[in-house]
């Protein structure tokens, strides 16, 4: 599947619930959202099938995210279906690690490969300002977890900070990839929030990060993971480790995009910002083929636009937040 801008989708973010045991400031309002009815949701067959004609043509790279994904009682069947399919070349999860260390060995053994946590903090009170649980040992526990396993690699841990509240954990967090197996990804704060509170001002910049690294540990850059990654890397000078760097606002990465996402209500979105969605799941219930399902793929695809226009003037976003999307 390729676009108007001759970019081919080869990744699929696949949301299999909008539920989350956190209530982060930058996603959820303090007391949560309303949950998708469960007859919404894509079940685990249905998640498979789509998929599966996702990897018919083309796409390889499946990450499974939320909400919070391990919310999802069957996770490990969903993973060991999609690990499955011809085409898939590797399955990888995003979660925020509460429910990580108890459920890790049943992911791997279904053929999970790699795992994105979500640390914004490594200070149990920030954490706590930050997500408004205290869990920050539960996630750390799930860390720990994942570095015993030799099958996984790398593993990546996910920081969003917001200006005002994360300068601290800059230095903390960054540490890490020099201390253990982690490579720290320090993310720009976007406007997917439910509460549509997200100003620009909140933006500590991905460059500014970076200086903020360099001038404790000196920073030398390294080749991006792929063509696509959103991510630009930088290895620590002495070789200690690696941080990466996702600045969807202030350095937007669209023109090298290869992603779609599919909600946990089975809708697909072809840019993270996007406000329409392409309905599959509608037509997969009334009895669509698997070519009826891939005509709806392919001209979602063929319309994916150029950029989110995130900093042009007269831009909003009044879409659904990033728990509802899954990142």
């Amino acid at each position: 599947m390729a676009d108007a801008f001759g970019r081919v989708v080869r990744s699929a973010r696949v949301s299999v619930t909008d539920r989350c045991n956190l209530r982060c400031r930058y996603c959820m309002p303090a007391e949560g959202l309303r949950w998708l009815p469960r007859d919404e949701v894509l079940t685990r067959e249905e998640i498979a099938r789509l998929v599966r004609v996702m990897a018919r043509w083309g796409v390889s790279d499946v990450r499974v995210t939320g909400g919070e994904p391990l919310m999802r009682p069957d996770l490990a069947g969903i993973v060991a279906d999609i690990a499955a399919l011809p085409g898939v070349r590797e399955v990888s999860m995003t979660t925020n690690g509460v429910l990580l260390a108890d459920r890790l060995d049943d992911l791997v053994q279904a053929g999970l490969r790699r795992v994105n946590v979500s640390v914004d903090s490594l200070d149990p009170d920030r954490f706590e300002a930050i997500t408004r649980r205290r869990d920050l040992d539960r996630v750390l526990e799930g860390l720990a977890a994942c570095a015993r396993h030799a099958d996984l690699g790398p593993i990546k841990v996910n920081a969003v900070l917001q200006r005002g509240l994360g300068e601290l954990d800059v230095l903390p967090l960054a540490e890490m990839a020099r201390t253990g197996p982690f490579v720290v990804r320090f993310i720009e704060s976007m406007p997917l929030d439910a509460d549509g509170a997200w100003t620009a001002e909140q933006v500590i910049p991905g460059d500014e990060l970076r200086r903020m690294v360099d001038a404790r540990w000196p920073l030398a850059p390294a080749a991006r993971e792929r063509p696509s990654a959103p991510a630009t890397s930088w290895r620590f000078a002495d070789g200690r480790g690696e941080v990466q760097f996702v600045s969807s606002v202030t350095e937007p990465f669209c023109a090298q995009c290869d992603r779609v996402r599919l909600t946990a209500d089975g809708q697909l979105r072809t840019c993270l910002f996007a406000t329409g969605e392409a309905d599959l799941r509608t037509p997969m219930r009334a009895g669509a083929d698997d070519d009826g399902l891939a005509a709806v793929l392919a001209d979602a695809v063929a319309h994916k636009p150029a950029g989110h226009r995130i900093g042009q003037p007269g831009w909003s976003y009044d879409g659904r937040s990033m728990s509802r999307i899954g990142g």
